[in-house]
């Protein structure tokens, strides 16, 4: 029996050649009973192998069972599998979790853990050596593996390093090896296919007797099948930087470096056999597997008393926290309900968690709203991790933490983003870098790097390059680039190169290219992070993340706190802030007045400039159309103006529904109670769900799969594996095919980008909160908004004309007057003005703005002032004299220029201001012409990327009226500073 135990896959960044599942699937075609993933200092690859192992099993048994009782589940597609229907396998490749270790003083060594305490050592091994350097890179030393060698077995492997010339110089490190692994290692040896494997592997053979070790045959796979041997090439020119016909002898010499069966691996190793039949004793003696992975949540209690009562007083505590005049019997038995869900299944230290950090960020005044399955739950309302009343929504517990599914509930909390990083550092000093991490993002190769990266190692010249990915459409496809469109833009579709280059960036694209992180997924656990996967650095200074990403965690039932960041929560906070301030009312998420008729009113005119999530162009259009008269009407315009539901013909027979214009109906009672709220047109995440397990009878499990697959943004996810099954099951329970077929696309249709409804609920809430202060306090809220870029869809300029059109005054920037900050200041008439801060100007620096404000005292009276007093340099000077912040010294914009252009060029210090009579030196008056209005304006967005002085549209009116000749008056529309 033969095992692989070197396979490197392409998670061995721009090295290995072909994805973790293909080997596992080439190894079920070969025959073996089991693999081993070994990449390079790495173990980023296990996960997909190991899901791609379990989902074979599960076909297979579907298949077995089918075989038995000809069940209704049937023979699997052949799309659905890489097994076609008349292939009968049975039997199911087993991985072995394993790592090559590069040091840095001694040969290659492939690590294999026994147990699982053989993995927590691999894992704190590959910790070690990837923290101790920078992002991407690995500092291993032979001293490593002394330190955490308990549970692994080691195959050291001299030939990665001495290349085909041999194997000398070795031996001491390996000596050393044998003292501490005796009866735990191998020596591996390896085909170079260059004539002399045989007596190479007698050499070996001999010094694995000399060092009292025994042999085991491998094949060093690059590649699942000899077919990628160009594709290995090309990823090393990319990875090298070169061409491909420069790579010299970093090329491969041949295909054979690729997966074999026994009988290829017997005849390679003709009298060596029992190196090769070494590798199944081997392999049945490895018994680690990721099913072992136990994670536990981080214990939260408080003074001894247990997850469960602590959990139980702070939601009652929060219970009458957020309902001051008693709750109702519905919310309390809500609550009632949910905790016992909670504690049946153990989940009380998640929220727990989630609410230590929410309560950390509530102590340093920062807003935060949780969204997710579980968010919108009594429990987090009470936990105050969510603003959203469980009563404004229809969302049933159950849907997310049930019993069902053997997984974490998902809980995503929305920061402010200038200050996540507060709670992120929070994080790892509450519970220490060795038990938090981020997930990782596995950065894919798409259509367009693909072309580019491909292209170059090809020797393709930048303008063909250009030209060809100038024809793709979507990301991740390069079907776009036809024989048709190559001839449009001037190349041959049959050169021979070109063929070859479309044919590799077709190999590439979905292949790994490297790690990046999550925006801000992250792992706590109880124990020792490092014992379950990997820790390195990050690119970003004081952060540290894991190489797995957020599929592979999900896949192992592992706990993922979102720990995101919004910029409208720090529009609603500041906003919050100055409504305190200048009108002493203190508002918060859950206290804004409900229901108000006037924001309703303002939506309904597509009044939504600024306004969270409503403020594109589709949704303004959708806006009067749908006149949103309720919160939940919000959640629904939250979640249909989404590419899912566009796509899937949901959008125009809702609204037909809405206006009457279209009759409700159902095709049963059941899917009536699941359609209902939404007339009959499916627009959440939810819903598809439902759908699958009452109309087409999807057991939990495969509607937990559905789910998967319509997650948001799923990379390689489509639902269309699930279209036989969901047909059937519908035509069984009496449905027309017709509607099943609708049903099924209008499923398929939001498989790219489903929104789940309780994100929907969480979005509406920001929606009505910004829309309420945009109603009430518009100047507050532009103001806000302004200090909050940058952030949506629109510019200054545009911000601060909509506040002008809702009436506020808007005062310029000025010396004497503004901070770094927007600001509200009266108005003179009892009302609050709008001041423009030093931030809108292109270029000054925060510390200048605070230096400037600092030294202003009663006031600066001319340029000079402000270079004495605040020691600003003379471009900083340019800089406030191009955006006209001195004309309330009397000074245009050119005068306050060439004063600042004088004190760089020969202006004297204070001191030597005065000549040796003791008479100030005078310098000529300049005779300096006024700048017209259309000068003006364009210096002003030059400088601000705004103008109060005019809208640029307004010097062109006179021409694009008829019979207008009037010159424009854009300059009347500002207000003079009292």
């Amino acid at each position: 029996m033969f095992v692989e135990f070197a396979n490197l896959s392409n998670f061995t960044f721009l090295t290995g050649a072909s994805h973790p599942e293909e080997y596992v699937q080439r190894a079920l075609f070969l025959g073996l009973p089991a693999l081993a993933i070994a990449d390079e200092n790495s173990v980023g690859g296990i996960v997909r192998a190991h899901l791609e192992a379990r989902d074979i099993a599960r076909r297979v048994q579907e298949r077995q069972a089918w075989d038995c009782d000809n069940s209704p589940i049937g023979p699997p597609r052949p799309d659905d599998c890489p097994i076609s229907v008349s292939f009968p396998i049975y039997d199911v490749p087993r991985l072995i979790p394993a790592a090559r270790l590069v040091f840095t003083d001694a040969p290659c060594v492939i690590a294999l853990p026994q147990n699982r305490r053989g993995w927590s050592n691999l894992c704190r091994l590959l910790s070690v050596g990837r923290l101790r350097t920078d992002k991407g890179s690995c500092d291993l030393q032979l001293s490593d593996l002394m330190d955490f060698s308990e549970g692994l077995h080691v195959l050291v492997w001299p030939q990665a390093d001495s290349g085909p010339g041999g194997a000398g110089g070795w031996e001491p490190q390996v000596q050393q090896l044998t003292r501490r692994f005796s009866g735990r290692m191998h020596l591996l040896m390896t085909p170079v296919y260059d004539g002399n494997d045989t007596p190479r592997f007698a050499r070996l053979t001999e010094q694995a007797v000399t060092l009292g070790i025994p042999t085991l045959a491998s094949a060093a796979p690059r590649m699942h099948h000899g077919g990628r041997r160009r594709l290995v090439d090309v990823l090393s020119a990319i990875r090298l930087r070169c061409k491909v016909e420069a790579l010299g002898r970093a090329a491969l010499a041949n295909g054979e470096q690729r997966m074999r069966s026994r009988a290829e691996m017997t005849r390679i190793f003709a009298g060596f056999k029992e190196a090769v039949d070494r590798a199944g004793a081997l392999a049945d003696s490895l018994t680690f597997s990721l099913d072992e992975l136990r994670y536990d949540y981080p214990s939260e209690t408080e003074d001894g008393v247990s997850p469960t009562r602590h959990l139980r007083r702070l939601a009652e505590k929060g219970l009458r926290w957020r309902y001051p005049d008693g709750a109702s019997d519905k919310v309390r038995a809500m609550l009632e309900h949910e905790l016992t869900l909670i504690g049946k299944l153990r989940y009380e230290p998640y929220f727990l968690t989630v609410h230590d950090i929410v309560q950390f960020a509530r102590s340093r005044d920062i807003l935060c709203q949780g969204r997710g399955s579980a968010a919108n739950s009594v429990v987090c309302y009470c936990l105050g991790v969510t603003s959203v009343s469980p009563e404004m929504g229809t969302m049933v517990f159950e849907r997310f933490v049930s019993e069902a599914r053997d997984e974490p509930p998902d809980i995503d909390v929305d920061f402010e983003h200038e200050r996540r990083e507060e709670v992120i550092q929070h994080i790892y000093e509450r519970y220490g870098r060795e038990r938090a991490g981020l997930c990782a993002t596995v950065i894919h190769y798409r259509g367009k790097r693909a072309i580019r990266e491909v292209g170059r190692a090809m020797g393709l010249t930048e303008d063909t390059i250009s030209a060809i990915s100038s024809q793709l459409w979507g990301f991740f496809s390069a079907d776009g680039v036809e024989a048709q469109r190559m001839r449009e833009i001037g190349l041959d579709p049959t050169d021979r190169r070109l063929c070859q280059t479309m044919d590799l960036v077709r190999q590439i694209i979905g292949f790994p290219r490297h790690l990046s992180q999550h925006v801000g997924g992250f792992i706590i656990t109880d124990g020792r992070l490092d014992e379950l996967v990997p820790i390195e650095n990050a690119t970003m200074e004081g952060r540290t993340v894991i190489c797995w990403d957020k599929d592979d965690i999900d896949a192992l039932g592992i706990l993922k706190v979102d720990v995101l960041s919004l910029g409208m929560l720090t529009c609603i906070r500041k906003a919050f802030d100055l409504i305190e301030q200048h009108h002493r009312q203190r508002h918060s998420l859950a206290t804004l007045p409900q229901e108000d008729l006037r924001v309703y009113d303002m939506l309904c005119e597509a009044d939504s400039i600024g306004v969270f999530q409503v403020e594109s162009r589709a949704q303004m259009n959708f806006l009067p159309r749908m006149r949103p008269r309720n919160f939940y009407d919000l959640v629904i315009e939250v979640a249909i103006i989404r590419p899912g539901p566009i796509q899937g013909d949901m959008v125009h027979p809702y609204i037909r529904r809405r206006n009457g214009e279209e009759e409700v109906s159902f095709p049963s009672d059941a899917l009536g109670q699941v359609l209902g709220k939404t007339l009959g047109v499916p627009l959440f995440q939810e819903q598809a769900m439902q759908i699958a397990m009452v109309g087409a009878g999807f057991t939990p499990e495969q509607a937990d799969r559905l789910r998967r697959s319509l997650a948001t943004f799923k990379k390689h996810g489509s639902v269309s594996e699930f279209r036989a099954l969901f047909l059937r099951g519908m035509k069984r329970n009496g449905y027309d095919d017709d509607f099943a077929e609708r049903c099924f696309s209008q499923i398929e249709g939001f498989g790219s980008y489903g929104f789940p409804e309780s994100h929907a609920a969480s979005f509406a809430l920001l929606v009505y909160a910004s829309a309420w202060i945009k109603c009430h306090y518009p100047g507050i809220f532009a103001c806000a908004l302004l200090n909050s870029q940058p952030m949506g869809f629109y510019a200054p300029a545009q911000i601060v004309r909509d506040a002008r059109e809702h009436g506020v005054v808007v005062r310029p920037i000025c010396v004497n007057a503004s901070f770094w900050d927007n600001v509200m200041e009266p108005d003179g008439r009892g009302g609050l003005a709008l001041r423009l801060g030093f931030r809108q100007i292109k270029g000054l620096a925060e510390e200048d703005a605070a230096w400037l404000t600092a030294a202003r005292g009663n006031g600066y009276h001319e340029l000079e002032d402000v270079w004495r007093k605040a020691g600003l340099g003379p471009k900083i000077l340019e800089r406030l004299a191009e955006a006209d912040a001195f004309a309330s010294l009397n000074m245009t914009r050119r005068e306050a220029l060439w004063a600042a252009k004088a004190i760089a060029s020969a202006k004297p210090l204070p001191l030597f201001a005065q000549t040796l009579e003791g008479e100030a030196i005078d310098e000529p008056a300049a005779h300096l012409p006024r700048m017209t209005l259309g000068e003006q304006v364009v210096e002003d967005y030059v400088a601000t990327r705004l103008s109060l002085k005019a809208h640029p549209m307004a010097l062109l009116r006179a021409r694009l009226t008829p019979g207008m000749n009037r010159a424009p008056q854009g300059a009347a529309t500002v207000q003079e500073d009292p």
